[in-house]
């Protein structure tokens, strides 16, 4: 069984696109479900050309958080694109 080590970490890629009412919720959760197990992990926002408050919610977690990561499109590209920058940059 391959267990991660200290060094290495999850990396969780989210693709979000106006999506200002569930960011958090989706942080929370996450954070709340990963914190009992023993590994280091990390949270990729991509947000791909949000028009809502999304961009500056994942922002203000960064802020909090150091675990928080974010990418921003200036535009709307598609999930494929999100993912795929995230990826690049995990």
């Amino acid at each position: 069984m391959n267990t991660i080590t200290s060094k290495e970490i999850l990396s969780i890629i989210v693709p979000v696109y106006n999506e200002q009412e569930t960011v958090e919720i989706f942080y929370d959760t996450v954070k709340k479900h990963t914190s009992q197990l023993n590994i280091n992990i990390e949270f990729l926002f991509v947000d791909d050309g949000s028009a809502d408050n999304t961009l500056q919610i994942i922002k203000d977690l960064a802020k909090q958080d150091e675990r928080v990561h974010y990418v921003s499109f200036s535009r709307n590209f598609g999930k494929e694109s999100a993912i795929y920058a995230g990826l690049q940059n995990s």
